[in-house]
């Protein structure tokens, strides 16, 4: 049975997996574009199994917990078209993160990591969207000067979030579905995207985008982001 173990340095919320990562991973060992469901927690540094079911669903185990799953799919999503470079920077410096942040040492998006070893995704306002820049570090490249699939599935994951809501509170990745059409290059100026597609009750439906310097779409998400009950109980 195929196992694998996430580094601590792919953490999202503390101690766990980022969703947008783990969907790629996934979607590697897949062989394709899958959504993932979130149904717990996977925590980084602990081996975890990877099943496959009867119906060809990759589910992800660990301490006899069923953690996630995936299952092949297609997305169709239209895109927003992206603000250039220097707009999206400028975007950036908008980013409510700064000043609010739940988990602040996230993989994507988290201000207290640094550079080469976060990606330090920092999606702002820009209008109705958010954007924001993105250069892909070496550490994120393979043998062909081009970036893993699971670090571009990664970047797609937290711009959603911030186009989701504008006030820093903490939701969790619910679902996540990612198409890649080609891989960017290590050191290549992208610009990313995040959308709000629909709102019900807690949760949040949304959609991103990855442009290359070019202002050329390369890769798509759709997800599905869930604001926690209350702790009174309430929805």
């Amino acid at each position: 049975m195929p196992t694998l173990t996430v580094s601590p340095r792919f953490c999202g919320p503390p101690g766990c997996v980022n969703g947008g990562y783990l969907a790629g991973l996934m979607g590697r060992h897949a062989g394709g574009a899958v959504t993932v469901r979130l149904e717990r927690p996977v925590p980084v540094d602990m081996p975890l199994e990877l099943r496959t079911t009867e119906q060809g669903v990759l589910e992800l185990h660990a301490a006899g917990q069923r953690l996630a799953r995936a299952q092949h799919a297609k997305l169709l999503l239209v895109a927003p078209p992206p603000p250039d470079y220097l707009a999206a920077l400028e975007a950036s410096r908008r980013y409510i993160g700064f000043q609010r942040h739940a988990f602040p040492a996230c993989f994507v998006c988290g201000p207290e990591r640094l550079r080469g070893d976060g990606l330090r995704i920092f999606a702002g306002s820009a209008g109705q969207h958010v954007a924001a820049p993105w250069v892909p570090d070496e550490s994120l490249g393979e043998a062909d000067g081009k970036v893993a699939a699971e670090f571009m599935t990664a970047a797609l994951d937290c711009p959603g979030y911030f186009a989701a809501r504008n006030d820093g509170v903490a939701m969790l990745l619910g679902e996540f579905t990612a198409h890649i059409d080609r891989r960017v290059h290590v050191d290549e100026p992208c610009v990313l995207v995040g959308w709000r597609l629909a709102v019900s009750g807690r949760k949040y439906e949304v959609g991103t985008a990855l442009y290359d310097e070019d202002g050329e779409p390369c890769a798509y998400a759709r997800a599905v982001w869930i604001e926690p009950r209350a702790s009174n109980g309430s929805a």
